[in-house]
């Protein structure tokens, strides 16, 4: 039965779907390239505020500021 419903599912569903399989690998480098510049936009936005908070940090261990 189950066999059964699978083959005419997939009977069903085959001219709807194409055969993209090198696309996948694109789609993921354009997400972490995107990834990438989101991260180093952030980084570089608040890159100022997160050297005073670790300079801060560093005195209160009491050591010195690089």
């Amino acid at each position: 039965m189950l066999n059964m419903m699978r083959t005419y599912l997939e009977a069903y569903l085959a001219p709807y779907v194409k055969n993209e399989e090198g696309q996948g690998m694109v789609e993921y480098g354009l997400i972490i390239a995107l990834i990438a510049v989101i991260v180093i936009a952030a980084l570089t936005l608040t890159g100022g505020n997160l050297k005073l908070i670790f300079e801060a940090i560093a005195a209160k261990l009491g050591m010195p500021a690089q």
